[in-house]
């Protein structure tokens, strides 16, 4: 891994299949962030994982699968250059955290909202990856953006939302070039 390419870590849903709508949209994005100069990092398995694994993995990046032992999956996906294994659930999602320098977030099930709650957490509560963005891609949380911000008003300060992988690129150099 190149020490100067800055680590995306992407999450999203492991149910998505090709010819789905966020299995092309995490494909385009893992192109996006390999044509950019980032290093992709993700669960490692399939869905949105091996979507964006394949589009930076085509497109000349590093992939950086994150897997676990617990899920009796196997191994990464084919596109993944390095994988790292861990043993449990959240020793997966603290390693995803601390490889990345931002995190996207695409559409998913339980899984991803535990990892969206984890690093906005963080995030809003100024702990270490306080300085790091969080884009969230399409119109999928938006609801559960504005039912938080009626608790919690300041927390939405927090989250970019964007319609597209190429606005969450642009988003990543503007946000990433001020660091």
């Amino acid at each position: 891994m190149d020490k100067k390419s800055k680590t995306i870590t992407v999450f999203g849903t492991s149910k998505a299949t090709e010819g789905d709508a966020v299995f092309g949209l995490a494909e385009s994005l893992g192109r996006l962030l390999a044509e950019n100069g980032f290093t992709l990092a993700n669960g490692g398995y399939g869905g949105t994982m091996l979507a964006g694994a394949k589009g930076a993995s085509k497109a000349g990046g590093c992939v950086i699968g994150v897997t676990c032992t617990a899920f009796k999956r196997g191994q990464a996906n084919e596109y993944v250059a390095q994988e790292i294994s861990t043993d449990r659930l959240n020793e997966r999602l603290a390693k995803l955290i601390e490889l990345g320098d931002a995190y996207i977030v695409l559409a998913g099930g339980t899984g991803t909202l535990l990892e969206l709650a984890d690093v906005w957490e963080h995030k809003n509560k100024g702990f270490a990856n306080a300085d790091k963005p969080i884009i969230l891609v399409g119109a999928f949380w938006e609801p559960l953006v504005a039912m938080i911000a009626e608790i919690d008003p300041g927390s939405a300060e927090y989250i970019i939302c964007v319609e597209t992988a190429e606005e969450a690129v642009e988003k990543l150099k503007i946000c990433l070039k001020a660091k």
